[in-house]
């Protein structure tokens, strides 16, 4: 990595690396946007004009392998569908690259291991697309957390929760090619910022179900469009009950589409011994203190959270992207380690089959 620059290569050009992946990247002065791949070659060279690191050679190709041929190439997103996850970050994690993976981390479990074995004989990083934890109000909260201002959390809320919002682009609503819908799709971000919160990683059980209430409506009133009912094979919603093995519990929820009037989205509630927080209106912070109960509401707009070096902005998406690059460089720890995306992945898969079993989902039998 000459002048400290990692090169890097991006498998996927579609809404998420647009949207979030290449700015950040673009705007990060160690990143070099060098290479892209994408099935539509037309996206992937768009891509290149847009984003392409300025001075030096890049290229497009609809071939992700010849970006892991590449020796000029120190890392690369994996920004594909879900079910292409696990097997281009292990192709790339075995070609020596370092991996930022988008979220989730895999379609199964299973899937998941193989992508940390496959880190651990590589010696590379391998992070997950988990940007919530970089918002301000989450930054803030972790601090508190880890000043055990809660004490011991023995419940939490994870809350995915939309009421017409169901993405009609793309195979979002395809089952087979997503694993899931809105709980393998948004869930896993409310998941993941209540287990980090939580700094609790040990699930001993769990309940679910998972609806196919309002797919099949049409005139349904949706944010982009009514969705294709034939195309539309995931659920709509999904909820689950978990039981970690201290004996905290958590409740997640999570809709692309549900008949209430106050959605919330990637948002937590812990609830500890000492303490409490909720994100249901901004972030609030409840407890006793001399005998009175209070809540307290800090103001997120004040001040400015801590940047990581190579950032000029306190978007999460290039807290995120600084992260992973100044990982790479030996500056920094990963925020987001393959370890907890493991956990989370594991976790809603038991969802998943605890709803198709009517029974409990045990992790470790």
């Amino acid at each position: 990595m000459e002048n400290e620059k990692v090169r890097i290569g991006v498998i996927g050009c579609g809404g998420i690396a647009n949207g979030k992946h290449l700015p950040a990247h673009k705007a990060n002065p160690h990143s070099e946007l060098v290479a892209f791949c994408d099935l539509i070659e037309e996206r992937a060279i768009k891509a290149e004009k847009e984003y392409g690191a300025e001075g030096v050679k890049t290229y497009h190709t609809t071939n992700y392998k010849k970006i892991l041929k590449d020796p000029t190439i120190d890392a690369v997103l994996v920004l594909t569908h879900n079910s292409e996850h696990c097997h281009i970050t292990v192709d790339a994690l075995n070609a020596g690259k370092h991996v930022m993976c988008e979220k989730p981390m895999a379609m199964n479990y299973k899937e998941a291991k193989k992508m940390i074995e496959a880190r651990d004989k590589s010696g590379k990083v391998l992070t997950i697309g988990y940007q919530n934890r970089f918002r301000p109000e989450c930054l803030y909260l972790k601090k508190l957390v880890d000043k055990d201002t809660f004490g011991e959390i023995y419940y939490a809320e994870a809350i995915a929760i939309r009421r017409r919002a169901v993405p009609t682009w793309g195979v979002f609503i395809d089952e087979e090619k997503q694993g899931g819908g809105p709980l393998i799709d948004i869930g896993t971000h409310a998941l993941d910022l209540t287990l980090y919160m939580m700094n609790n990683y040990e699930p001993d059980y769990c309940v679910g179900r998972t609806f196919h209430a309002l797919n099949k409506e049409t005139n349904t009133g949706n944010a982009w469009g009514d969705w294709d009912v034939d195309r539309f094979t995931a659920e709509d919603a999904a909820f689950g009950f978990i039981v970690m093995k201290n004996g905290a519990v958590i409740y997640l929820k999570s809709s692309w589409a549900l008949n209430i009037a106050d959605p919330k989205e990637a948002i937590t509630t812990i609830c500890g011994k000492k303490a409490g927080a909720d994100m249901l209106n901004g972030l609030r912070i409840n407890g006793v203190e001399e005998g009175r109960q209070y809540i307290m509401t800090p103001d997120m707009k004040a001040g400015r959270v801590a940047f990581f070096e190579g950032t000029g902005s306190g978007e999460p998406r290039d807290l995120e992207c600084a992260n992973f690059i100044n990982t790479i460089l030996g500056k920094d720890q990963l925020k987001v380690t393959a370890e907890q995306a493991a956990c989370v992945t594991r976790i809603l898969e038991g969802i998943y089959v605890s709803h198709k079993t009517g029974k409990p989902y045990y992790f470790d039998k």
